[in-house]
């Protein structure tokens, strides 16, 4: 009869354990995002443009596969380009991107985040702005429709659903189709999770 109470409490308490475990497993949450971008260009031969500052806004769903793993995807409008300037000319590329950032975030805390993953970017519009000592001219370079790469980033998660992050995007798509140039973009975002 102990011995029966003692295996009956353990199959209880481990379907208890099992059942608390679920229900962190499918915990899933929505939110909304926007921040601070920061974007240039890179080449193969390891040289960059200038910066251009920009912003970002999305939505976003993350659900949890363990305690400490979750899933993040995102639908993000973006504002992204480049300036190259010299002492004759100024060029301003703006490239808007519609993006979709896969992200494996992991938590070592309750709040606190690392995060990494693919992305993949669609081109919405694109405006280039040429200014010389003769006068501003608009003339069109045009770049590939599709730029995809790969994240990596950090964050932090309040109780109230307040999110602060910071991420960094590695394109490996190329922008041009006869260059080796490549987006790099630095976001600073703030969210909320509903």
């Amino acid at each position: 009869m102990k011995n029966l109470l003692i295996i009956l409490t353990f199959i209880v308490s481990f379907n208890i354990h099992a059942q608390e475990n679920k229900q962190e497993q499918n915990n899933s949450a929505f939110g909304l995002k926007g921040g601070y971008n920061l974007t240039s260009v890179r080449n193969s031969e390891g040289n960059e443009t200038d910066q251009r500052q920009g912003l970002h806004v999305g939505f976003f769903g993350e659900s949890n596969i363990t305690k400490f793993l979750a899933l993040q995807i995102e639908l993000t409008y973006s504002q992204q380009g480049y300036v190259v300037e010299n002492s004759n000319f100024k060029l301003t590329q703006k490239i808007d991107y519609l993006n979709i950032p896969l992200m494996l975030k992991l938590y070592p805390t309750k709040t606190f985040y690392f995060e990494a993953g693919p992305q993949i970017g669609y081109v919405i519009s694109h405006k280039e702005n040429i200014e010389t000592f003769i006068g501003d001219s608009n003339s069109n370079f045009d770049p590939h429709s599709l730029d995809w790469g790969t994240n990596i980033g950090l964050g932090f998660k309040t109780e109230t659903g307040l999110i602060l992050g910071a991420r960094y995007h590695y394109g490996l798509g190329k922008l041009y189709e006869n260059t080796n140039e490549y987006n790099n973009v630095l976001q600073l975002s703030l969210g909320f999770i509903f």
